[in-house]
């Protein structure tokens, strides 16, 4: 038993609902721009890369202040 696995590993919720925007898209119940139904699928990605992008700005910003 100590040895079992576990992580899911399931879909999650951004990639489901990127699945679900594709098929209401897909099916013409929405008529939004393909860069908003698959904003589920690259809006962590680029959530992520600000968040970090921020982090280094604010310590470069420390570093410069500091010398």
């Amino acid at each position: 038993m100590s040895g079992e696995n576990t992580n899911s590993g399931g879909i999650g919720f951004f990639g489901l609902l990127g699945i679900v925007f594709i098929a209401l898209k897909l099916t013409h119940y929405i008529d939004w721009s393909w860069w908003w139904v698959l904003a589920p699928i690259w809006g962590p990605a680029v959530l992520w890369c600000v968040v970090v992008g921020g982090i280094c700005l604010v310590g470069v910003c420390a570093t410069r202040r500091n010398r």
